[in-house]
């Protein structure tokens, strides 16, 4: 995905999730591009995106319309994302490998830099990286689909909430540090409340947010 239509994403998800964009409300390709100062092949790609996700309906003729999302559908996504990411904690604190523990650990100080840099961006990737290596560490390629679908769908939700850069980074990477820690010390039950609070803090957040905009 380019930058261009990473932002576009970004952007359209955040108005969506906050109320601002309706659902129902027409997303016309043109009038996008024109917004963002793009062509309208990077508009196209990112309503791609959004329609992969749920957020959106792409209709014949007739380009995006934003869908009517269902919070009690939503909420249930989450709950089952926070159990199954919360289950690749407790079994990679088991199953990794001495190797693998330290790779993770490498990756964490990594993002410990991009978080005093402010380099969102770049730290998002790592953060792809950080769960990837957790989901692979359970040793259960099942659950590791499973887990890693409800992320992806949920992806969107979680980057359009509106702390400050630097205060959710640094929260996101000290709840990490707990995660970390227990893995690598092999404290399956403490891995696995520290993936469990983490996400579940993100969903609180994320389900917040829906409900006021809702209200508004």
């Amino acid at each position: 995905m380019t930058t261009a239509v990473a932002q576009i994403q970004k952007s359209l998800t955040s108005k969506i999730v906050n109320g601002e964009l309706r659902p129902g409300s027409k997303l016309d390709e043109k009038m996008l591009a024109t917004e963002f100062g793009v062509s309208r092949t990077p508009v196209r790609e990112a309503l791609r995106e959004l329609s992969a996700r749920g957020l959106i309906d792409l209709v014949p003729r007739r380009g995006g319309i934003v869908a009517q999302i269902s919070i009690d559908q939503l909420a249930d996504m989450l709950d089952a994302e926070c159990e199954l990411e919360a289950l690749c904690a407790r079994l990679a604190s088991q199953r990794m490998s001495a190797v693998e523990k330290g790779a993770l650990l490498e990756c964490h100080a990594q993002a410990k830099t991009l978080t005093r840099d402010r380099d969102e961006t770049r730290y998002l990737v790592i953060n792809q990286s950080f769960h990837d290596m957790i989901c692979n560490g359970a040793r259960n390629a099942t659950l590791a689909t499973m887990t890693r679908d409800l992320r992806e769908r949920l992806s969107p939700f979680r980057q359009s909430q509106s702390p400050s850069l630097t205060g959710r980074l640094a929260l996101s990477h000290d709840e990490h540090s707990l995660v970390v820690d227990a893995i690598v010390s092999g404290d399956a039950d403490a891995a696995y409340n520290a993936m469990l609070r983490h996400n579940a803090r993100l969903s609180s957040g994320i389900l917040g947010l829906l409900r006021s905009g809702a209200k508004s």
